[in-house]
């Protein structure tokens, strides 16, 4: 999760190129629950050879060791549904490797947290959003990496932590670059080696499971290599952002995430005000808009979840029930029963997500390690260099198992 980054985004970005205008505003028809994954439209973005790629990932403090090829980089705007099975469109990026092999193995990367839309993988604002992917299609792998929901060009707000629908928009993007790499003349192969950090985590094994459990037609998970994932939220992670084992912003700045991007999804609260302490239930909800940044974040929030919450918030935080303990239910139970072997990356000094995620969603794997990748700090972060570390054993393990 990196959404502390300081952007200077005063309005909504939807364009990346100037092609891209016509196709954000291309959705389709509400109420249609067809056509997942279909092509609604594809922006070239950056087309890179090798010393480029690693110029790239040096800026992004990226490992360069791997980077076999050139790559060629592609902004896929596709059908997808939304949390309530309504037809909608999102975007994601497709890496392609300048390799000379026509059926190539396929890498899906599910990113970290986000605040505004411009920061999803496809918009390409820096390095970090495109460095896995960039990482693992320099290194001969097909690499996608999904915006979600409501993030790059998709409408709406973001639905956070919502696996239902991190998992449609990532087996639709799936299916869009299939068309795409065969528009390069390239094959995608069937089996999916399924990565992602953080958010992403539990993105990918929500991904993960769905494949496994015959979602598509072509596509069959390989693998899965998820980097620090918050996959117990209601064991591990919520316990850590309201009990002080996370600290300052990012433990009110997640929790209010969840509880906002939840509530219009489950209902949690009838006003602001039940939820959000004064003065924050008046600003809290237009935080995570897609359009404030973590700038705006850090500025407005408090630094407790005591000053953020109503008593009744807090004892709802302590002590989920209802609508949303099921919803917590449906996200924790990610990891239950997949069979493919996988591995789950971690720093041990992460400190933002405790490992006991990882544990947990190992003990419900069928075939599942926890490797601590080692500290790498990044700006100052264990857990988000770990998405560096990890993003490194992953693509050595993907090679191993060829």
């Amino acid at each position: 999760m990196r959404f502390l980054r300081y952007t200077t985004i005063l309005g909504l970005v939807l364009v990346v190129g100037a092609s891209s205008a016509a196709a954000a505003v291309a959705q389709p028809a509400r109420g249609e629950d067809d056509g997942r994954g279909d092509v609604v439209a594809v922006q070239p973005l950056r087309g890179l050879d090798a010393e480029a790629v690693r110029n790239t990932l040096a800026e992004a403090q990226f490992g360069t060791g791997d980077v076999r090829f050139g790559v060629d980089t592609y902004q896929v705007l596709y059908r997808t549904i939304d949390a309530r099975r309504q037809a909608t469109v999102a975007s994601g990026l497709l890496v392609l490797p300048r390799s000379g092999e026509r059926q190539l193995r396929v890498v899906s990367y599910a990113h970290g947290t986000e605040l505004n839309r411009t920061d999803a993988p496809s918009m390409w604002r820096d390095g970090w959003a495109v460095a896995p992917a960039l990482t693992y299609a320099s290194a001969g792998f097909a690499a996608v990496a999904p915006d979600y929901l409501g993030m790059g060009l998709g409408p709406g707000p973001h639905p956070f932590l919502n696996v239902t629908t991190e998992a449609s928009a990532s087996l639709d993007l799936l299916r869009a670059a299939r068309t795409v790499a065969a528009g390069q003349r390239r094959v995608l192969r069937r089996e999916v080696y399924v990565t992602g950090f953080s958010q992403g985590g539990s993105a990918a094994t929500a991904l993960g499971g769905t494949l496994e459990r015959g979602a598509d037609d072509w596509f069959r998970l390989g693998a899965l290599a998820p980097v620090a994932g918050a996959f117990d939220v209601r064991g591990v992670e919520l316990p850590a952002l309201i009990g002080g084992t996370v600290a300052p912003p990012y433990n009110v700045g997640y929790t209010a995430y969840l509880v906002v991007a939840w509530n219009r999804l489950h209902g949690l609260y009838q006003r602001p005000e039940e939820f959000f302490a004064a003065p924050y239930a008046a600003k809290v909800e237009r935080l995570y808009d897609g359009v404030h940044t973590g700038e705006d974040l850090v500025a407005t929030l408090p630094g407790t979840p005591e000053e953020l919450f109503t008593p009744h918030g807090l004892a709802v935080l302590r002590e989920p029930s209802g609508a949303f303990a099921a919803a917590l239910a449906e996200h924790d139970a990610s990891c239950d029963g997949i069979r493919a072997p996988a591995r789950l990356l971690v720093d041990r000094a992460d400190e933002q997500v405790p490992v006991a995620n990882s544990d947990y969603c190992a003990a419900r794997l069928r075939s599942a390690a926890v490797v601590d990748v080692g500290t790498h700090p990044y700006d100052g972060s264990a857990h988000l260099g770990s998405n560096i570390t990890g993003t490194t054993a992953a693509l050595a393990w993907f090679r191993q198992l060829g």
